[in-house]
């Protein structure tokens, strides 16, 4: 098949497009580097198989190829990216998904959306599942990403209902792994380089606020699960680890791996920080067959290990 990953060059699309790639599927990659790295592809730049595209994906798209499957993940994820510049953060969930969903139906192509639990915002209901309909401040720092990702949530439904557009919409809960960003601000990142660079592990509240990790490689293999069940799971579906860890759990584990006792510094958390997070994953498990299998101290070697060697270069 011909498939279009929007926002291919950051940490979740490149790692999706390596596997496609293994697949023999042609992969069309459309990204403007906001956050995402031109490093991730150039292994693949020699692949007959691969096609890239610099765009900024709020203009509209113009590919000649027929495209068959559109995963659309153009969208800075972690806070520090999505709220260096809000407004531009909101152009891309809105008006990059309407440019998406424009093409696809011009296409005639299915089309999946990276949701994400912020759309459950600090969740009252916990854990969170695809029914809650969230507590979200849609006035603070957060709201761009939080309310943005609503929005292209009720076009893609809206697209759907109106055109008949095969849509799926998946919503991401904490992710990790080989090639995130060192300087990216999520916690995983950040506490590994914290510790190998030998500095203090910044924690933001008092490290009781807890998190759910899921490994890139179950994510990705979530994802193409999703993408390819059949028309009648129209609904958001979770996709992350319900595993649920404290943050001050999370530094003991990378204490293991490290094997040195890392120092902590403690700073105030910020506005609308969830407390809490934990997919409900039922959805997942009975309709397409998915749950994670990789714990997080499998994943965590493998992702520490990546950053031993960014951190070198």
């Amino acid at each position: 098949m011909n498939i279009l990953i929007t926002g291919g060059a950051g940490f979740v699309g490149a790692n999706l497009c390596n596997t496609l790639i293994s697949d023999n599927h042609n992969i069309f990659i459309l990204d403007n580097f906001h956050s995402g790295r031109k490093e991730n592809l150039l292994h693949l730049e020699d692949k007959r198989n691969f096609n890239f595209i610099e765009h900024d994906i709020r203009n509209p798209i113009k590919i000649n190829e027929k495209i068959d499957q559109i995963y659309h993940l153009a969208c800075p994820a972690s806070p520090k990216f999505y709220q260096s510049n809000p407004i531009y953060t909101t152009e891309t969930c809105v008006l990059g998904s309407l440019n998406v969903l424009n093409f696809a139906l011009r296409q005639n192509a299915k089309v999946l959306f990276t949701s994400t639990s912020e759309v459950y915002g600090d969740p009252e209901v916990h854990p969170q599942p695809e029914s809650y309909k969230g507590s979200v401040n849609p006035t603070g720092i957060r709201a761009c990403y939080d309310e943005g990702k609503r929005c292209a949530e009720s076009l893609f439904y809206d697209f759907h209902r109106m055109h008949g557009l095969d849509i799926k919409v998946a919503r991401l809960f904490n992710t990790y792994g080989p090639l995130m960003r060192s300087d990216d601000g999520r916690v995983v990142s950040n506490f590994i380089c914290q510790s190998i660079s030998k500095t203090p592990i910044t924690i933001y509240g008092d490290g009781t606020q807890t998190r759910s990790f899921c490994y890139i490689d179950d994510l990705v293999i979530g994802l193409k699960k999703l993408m390819n069940s059949n028309s009648n799971i129209l609904y958001p579906v979770n996709l992350g680890n319900p595993d649920e860890f404290s943050l001050l759990e999370l530094v003991h584990e990378i204490e293991k791996i490290s094997n040195k006792e890392l120092t902590i510094e403690f700073q105030p958390l910020p506005m609308d920080d969830p407390k809490m997070r934990k997919p409900d994953i039922k959805k997942a498990q009975n309709d397409l067959g998915w749950k994670p299998s990789i714990k997080l101290s499998d994943g965590l070697i493998n992702t520490y290990d990546y950053f031993l060697n960014e951190l070198k270069k």
